[in-house]
């Protein structure tokens, strides 16, 4: 009997150990592609056009000059001007910026590009056009089926207009890609080094200061509906929105926020709790 209860015990400890190299191998796997799938989307993206210096380069005296490298073929460009978005309300026309082009032509879900120094933060931000809650909660840029799914909009917001707050989703993964490297904003000495948040929409550029970092749940009595303040009927609605964000937040930024600023609201998931949600409110400033 004792033998059969050593030899079961076996089994079950090496079916154990099966299934969790099993589950590592398949996160690691999914990983690798997800950041082999938007390395890919970082390539396509065109560089912001440098300004142009005003002041010719000094010639080069042909025995000092070095010799030529072979540069590699150029990527065709997209004439500027040629792509728009048509906003479906006004029916107001958007040219897309020549860096974001080739990436909408793959996907015209594309919404724009979000950026925060100091963390992995470097992503396309999509938007379901068919207004479906929460497409790309478990879907790639590509609409592929993956766990890290993409950078995503409320359908709720119009980027085009734009709201006064646009709430933007992203997981909180354990290899802190996609969002997961926001929880680092829980520190103020963090934040008083990478304060600024980069969010490009596809037609202007923009520069967002974060004035507000906070903890809430998802449910529960301390349910705060963040993700649900779009635009403000009127001031009170905007500074009731504000005061709850700083009623919550982690430290004082020292910062303010007024009725007419724009917004963005960076939300992932967080661990203090169940259903605990982390929140990252930035001002945009230019």
């Amino acid at each position: 009997m004792k033998k059969w209860i050593f030899i079961l015990a076996v089994v079950l400890l090496l079916g154990v150990f099966g299934y969790s190299g099993y589950q590592l191998l398949s996160y690691y796997t999914a990983s690798t592609e997800s950041q082999s799938t938007y390395d890919d989307l970082l390539a396509l993206k065109g560089e912001i056009p440098p300004v142009t210096p005003t002041a010719a380069a000094p010639e080069v005296q042909p025995e000092t000059q070095p010799e030529l490298q072979p540069e590699a073929p150029a990527r065709p460009q997209i004439p500027a001007g040629t792509v728009a978005v048509t906003h479906p309300e006004t029916g107001e026309i958007h040219h897309v910026l020549p860096e974001f082009q080739e990436l909408w032509l793959l996907n015209p879900d594309l919404v724009g590009w979000i950026t925060v120094e100091g963390t992995h933060i470097d992503y396309p931000v999509v938007q379901s056009a068919a207004n479906q809650a929460d497409y790309y909660l478990k879907r790639d840029f590509y609409g592929k089926r993956s766990s890290h799914g993409c950078i995503y909009a409320r359908e709720q917001c119009d980027i085009l207009k734009p709201s006064d707050n646009i709430t933007i989703y992203g997981h909180r993964m354990n290899d802190l890609t996609m969002f997961g490297d926001l929880g680092k904003f829980k520190r103020q000495s963090f934040w008083e080094e990478h304060r600024y948040v980069r969010f490009d929409s596809l037609w202007e550029r923009g520069t967002y200061e974060i004035i507000a970092v906070f903890q809430t749940q998802a449910a529960g009595e301390d349910y705060f509906s963040y993700h649900t303040f779009v635009d403000a009927a009127d001031e009170a609605e905007f500074r009731e929105f504000w005061e709850r964000c700083k009623a919550l937040a982690l430290f004082d930024t020292g910062l303010d926020a007024q009725f007419g600023d724009k917004l963005i609201t960076l939300s992932t998931c967080d661990y203090h709790e169940d259903n605990g949600r982390l929140v990252v409110v930035a001002k945009r400033i230019a």
